[in-house]
């Protein structure tokens, strides 16, 4: 009986690790189906879906482009793996964040995704500043080049937490108090170069 057993718990274990998909997790809802773009709005020439993953991909673009949710959220815990291919341009995830009146851009926060940038969080198209930069020898620790890692925002009132790979990268307190503390979500690809940027996973918590 050992024996079968051991078969049958190696057996799962591979099928389990083939799907991609994580562990069961209280209280998380997945906001990507890997089927299709609902529940976001953006450039579908840009924002696709491929084997289960949301891509963002372009031949060279000037401006930043954004898919973004249809709902807003306040106080959550936001996972999501990314991998950006080749470890090439810049992407990243918005959050607490508005489109800006005719254009792709977003306003708002951003857990950043690219070289010198990786688990830093950045306030896009408003202040335009790196609001925390993450320590460049606690992501050579934790970062996984041209793969995929997983990555964590915890925005609880004005304390954000960013995480990559289980590993605190961000720990920032917002001190502004015009700053809001919804809205919405919304992957990046950067202007610039051609870039290719593939997302799996998304799902969120509310607190």
């Amino acid at each position: 009986m050992d024996y079968f057993r051991r078969k049958l718990l190696k057996v799962l274990a591979g099928a389990a690790a083939a799907t991609s998909l994580p562990a069961a997790e209280d209280g998380f809802e997945p906001i990507f189906n890997g089927k299709d773009l609902t529940g976001w709005e953006g450039d579908s020439s840009i924002w696709k879906v491929e084997n289960g993953e949301l891509v963002g991909r372009h031949q060279g673009i000037s401006y930043n482009d954004f898919l973004a949710s249809e709902k807003s959220y306040s106080n959550f815990i936001l996972r999501f793996q990314i991998h950006l291919v080749n470890h090439s341009g810049n992407s990243g995830m918005q959050f607490r964040s508005e489109r800006e009146s005719g254009s792709s851009e977003m306003i708002g926060y951003q857990a950043d995704v690219g070289q010198n940038y990786w688990g830093s969080l950045y306030d896009e198209s408003r202040r335009r500043v790196v609001l925390f930069q993450a320590d460049d020898k606690v992501i050579k620790r934790a970062l996984k080049v041209d793969d995929w890692n997983d990555y964590e925002v915890h925005a609880d009132g004005r304390r954000i937490v960013l995480k990559l790979n289980g590993v605190t990268t961000t720990d920032y307190t917002e001190k502004d108090d015009s700053i809001p503390l919804g809205g919405r979500l919304g992957a990046q690809v950067h202007s610039g170069p051609p870039i290719e940027s593939r997302f799996r996973n998304i799902r969120i918590k509310t607190l």
